[in-house]
C-alpha cells in the first residue's frame, strides 16, 4: 500500500513539474557580424506561441518545464531549433543563408490537395515537373492566398489643374498595408499589387514634426523638392501632426474587446497573438478606465463584464480562457459590443471598441455593404471602432478597413508581437483617443506653375470637391500625436513630359489650354483641411501656402528623404504605371542616409525589408 502511495504521489509530482511554466529570454544576433537581429519569429514549438525580438534582439517567451523547444526564423538566415532544457537565458547566433539570392523556389502546383484544417485551408503543393537551370527547393505547406481579400486599386493619374485645381481627399492614418506587405516579404513572397496601399505604407513612420500651437489639435508642415524617380518632375509634402497629450491627461476609456474566436483563428499568428497584444493593452489601462470583453464565433456572448483597469490580473484571465472554434458571426458580435458599449458609456470620455479578427465573417450579415451599413448606423452612438487585423491566408483586409473607415476608428494590422508591442504599447494614445475627426485635405494648385499633378496614394480615400464643405460627409481620424502625411507629384509648367496626356482641340467650345495670370504668384498651392472636435458636428478650418521654392532633395530634412524612399517601395511592389525611374539601390541607399536616430529601429527595418525584397524581385518568375 506504501508503494503505491508512493508511485501515485511521484507521478503527481513529476505532472505537477511537468506543468510548471517559467520564462526564458536572451538575444539573438547576426553568427558572422554579432550584431543584434530584429523582428526574428521566436516560437515555442510545444504551445505555438511565438513573439519576436526587439531592436537590441532581445526577446522574451513562456516555457513549460520538460521538453520545450524554441524556434528561430527569420528572411535570409537558417531557422534553428534549440531545446531549451529548464534553462532561463538562451541567446542565439543566427547564420545567413547564402541560397537566398541564387536559389528560386519555384510553386509549382498540381490539382489542390487539401489538408484537413479546421478553420482555415492550407493547400498541399507539390512540383510537377523539371524547371532547368534552377536551383529547386520543394516547399511542403504553402499558405493558400488565393482566400485573402483585397480592395482593388485603381491609381490615381496625373491631373491638369485648369480643369481640376482641387484635390480633395479624407486624411487617414491606418498604417495595415505596411505590415502586411511585411509579412509577405518576410515569408520569402512578394505581396499581391492591392494589397500594397502607398499611403499607409508613409504614414506607418514618426516623423519628427513639431505640435500644434495656439490650442489647436493639428499643426501643417510643408515641403518641396524633386521626385527622385523623375528628376523633372517635382514632390510635394504635406503633413498633419495631431497634438500629444500625457497619458495621465487622458479621459476615462469604456473599451470593449471584440474578439473572433472562430475556428478561422486557430493556429500561431491568430487567437495566441490577439491573447499577447490585448494582454500588453490591459498593462497600460489606469484604475478609471474600464474594459469588458464580447466574443464571437457562431454566435456572440459576454466573456466578462465591463471591469476596471485595476483589476489587470481578472481581465487577463479572462482573455487567457479564450479558445478558438465554430462559425464566424461577425454582424452578431459587433452589435452585441455596441450594446455593451452604449450600456458603460463614459461622457465626454474615450468610448471604444477594439475588434480583433481576420475579418472572414460568414454567418449573419457579412458582405461589405452589410456590414458598412451596420457600422455606419452604430457609429452614431459616439463609440469608436478600433480594428487590429491577425492572420494570414485568410485575411479579409477589404472588409476589416471598411469597418475602421466607417466606425471612426483606426485600422492595423499585427504580423508578431513587435508589432502589437507598436499599436497597444509605443503607439497607445494614437491607437485608442481620437483628438480629431472627420479630418478633411484640399489642395488647390496655382496652374502659372503646376502643368500635372498627382497624389500618391489615397485612392480609397477620394473626396469630391463639395465635399469638403459638407460636414455630412465623412473624413478620416486622427488620435493623440498622430501624423497624416501625403505626397504629390508635379510636372512644373514649362516640362515635357510622357505622364500628361493631350487632347484633340474642342469643335464645340473655347479651349481653355493657355496659362493665365491669377491671384497668389509665388505660391504653388494653398493647403486647407477641415476637421472636428471628438464630440463636435461642426467642423474648423485651418490652412497654408506652400511657396515656390525648390529644395534639393539632399538638403530636405531627414523625413521627407525618407518617405520618398518608403514611396518608392510601394510604386515597385505595386509594379505602378507611374514608377517611372524607381530604383531598389536609390532608394534603398537614400532611407540609409535618412534612417536618424530611429529609437525603435523600425526605419533600420525597412531598409532590412527593402533589401529583402530588391532580393525577391530578382528571382520573379
Amino acid at each position: 500500500m506504501r508503494t503505491i502511495l508512493f508511485l501515485m504521489s511521484l507521478l503527481l509530482s513529476i505532472g505537477g513539474y511537468a506543468g510548471q511554466k517559467y520564462e526564458v529570454k536572451g538575444k539573438v544576433t547576426d553568427a558572422t557580424t554579432k550584431l543584434a537581429l530584429n523582428a526574428v519569429v521566436v516560437t515555442n514549438v510545444q504551445t505555438k506561441e511565438s513573439t519576436s525580438t526587439d531592436r537590441d534582439g532581445n526577446y522574451r517567451i513562456e516555457a513549460e518545464a520538460g521538453k520545450t523547444i524554441l524556434e528561430f526564423s527569420y528572411l535570409g538566415y537558417i531557422t534553428q531549433r534549440v531545446e531549451v532544457k529548464r534553462k532561463s537565458k538562451v541567446d542565439v547566433a543566427m547564420v545567413q543563408d547564402n541560397r537566398t539570392l541564387d536559389e528560386v523556389v519555384v510553386r509549382g502546383y498540381t490539382p489542390k490537395a487539401k489538408q484537413s484544417v479546421v478553420g482555415s485551408a492550407q493547400m498541399v503543393a507539390t512540383l510537377s515537373g523539371q524547371v532547368a537551370s534552377l536551383n529547386i527547393r520543394r516547399m511542403a505547406y504553402v499558405p493558400d492566398q488565393n482566400q485573402e481579400s483585397y480592395q482593388k486599386i485603381k491609381e490615381n493619374k496625373f491631373i491638369n489643374p485648369l480643369k481640376e485645381p482641387l484635390s480633395t481627399f479624407a486624411a487617414d492614418v491606418d498604417a495595415a498595408s505596411y505590415s502586411n506587405v511585411r509579412r509577405f516579404i518576410n515569408a520569402g513572397s512578394l505581396p499581391d499589387k492591392d494589397a500594397v496601399r502607398v499611403e499607409e505604407m508613409i504614414n506607418y513612420f514618426q516623423y519628427r514634426v513639431a505640435g500644434p500651437k495656439n490650442g489647436e489639435p493639428v499643426n501643417i508642415v510643408t515641403e518641396l523638392t524633386k521626385a527622385p524617380w523623375n528628376n523633372a518632375h517635382q514632390l510635394m509634402r504635406v503633413t498633419l501632426k495631431a497634438k500629444d497629450i500625457p497619458t495621465d491627461k487622458l479621459k476615462a476609456s469604456n473599451l470593449v474587446f471584440l474578439i473572433d474566436v472562430s475556428g478561422s483563428m486557430m493556429g500561431p499568428g491568430r487567437l495566441p497573438l490577439v491573447k499577447s497584444s490585448l494582454k500588453m493593452l490591459v498593462d497600460q489601462l489606469r484604475d478609471i478606465d474600464r474594459v469588458a470583453i464580447v466574443t464571437y464565433a457562431g454566435s456572440a456572448g459576454v466573456k466578462l463584464e465591463s471591469t476596471s483597469g485595476s483589476q489587470k490580473m481578472k481581465i487577463k484571465t479572462a482573455i487567457d480562457e479564450l479558445e478558438a472554434g465554430g462559425s464566424t458571426a461577425g454582424a452578431a458580435g459587433i452589435k452585441k459590443a455596441y450594446e455593451i458599449a452604449r450600456q458603460n458609456l463614459v461622457k465626454g470620455g474615450n468610448n471604444r471598441i477594439i475588434l480583433a479578427s481576420d475579418g472572414d465573417f460568414n454567418v449573419g450579415e457579412s458582405d461589405d455593404e452589410s456590414m458598412e451599413e451596420l457600422i455606419g448606423k452604430e457609429s452614431k452612438s459616439g463609440v469608436f471602432l478600433t480594428v487590429l487585423g491577425y492572420g494570414m491566408g485568410n485575411l479579409k483586409d477589404s472588409k476589416m478597413e471598411i469597418l475602421a473607415d466607417k466606425g471612426h476608428g483606426n485600422y492595423a494590422y499585427i504580423d508578431n508581437i513587435s508589432e502589437a508591442r507598436k499599436a497597444m504599447v509605443t503607439e497607445f494614445g494614437g491607437t485608442l483617443f481620437t483628438v480629431a475627426k472627420d479630418v478633411k485635405i484640399q489642395v488647390e494648385f496655382n496652374p502659372n506653375y503646376v502643368q500635372a499633378y498627382r497624389l500618391v496614394g489615397y485612392e480609397n480615400r477620394l473626396l469630391e470637391a463639395e465635399d469638403f464643405n459638407n460636414d455630412q460627409k465623412m473624413g478620416g481620424d486622427m488620435g493623440v500625436g498622430h501624423m497624416v502625411t501625403a505626397l504629390y507629384e508635379i510636372v512644373p509648367v514649362g516640362v515635357s513630359s510622357t505622364m500628361v496626356g493631350t487632347v484633340d482641340p474642342l469643335k464645340y467650345q473655347q479651349n481653355s489650354t493657355k496659362y493665365i495670370e491669377v491671384r497668389g504668384n509665388g505660391e504653388l498651392a494653398t493647403v486647407k483641411f477641415r476637421y472636428k472636435e471628438p464630440e463636435g458636428e461642426k467642423s474648423k478650418l485651418q490652412q497654408q501656402v506652400v511657396p515656390t521654392e525648390v529644395t534639393d532633395l539632399n538638403k530636405v530634412s531627414e523625413d521627407l528623404r525618407f518617405a520618398t524612399a518608403v514611396a518608392e517601395l510601394g510604386l515597385l511592389l505595386r509594379d505602378s504605371d507611374f514608377k517611372q525611374q524607381a530604383n531598389f539601390d536609390r532608394l534603398i541607399a537614400r532611407a540609409k542616409t535618412a534612417k536618424g536616430a530611429d529609437d525603435e529601429g523600425y526605419r533600420a527595418e525597412f531598409i532590412r525589408m527593402a533589401e529583402n525584397a530588391r532580393d525577391l524581385s530578382k528571382t520573379k518568375l
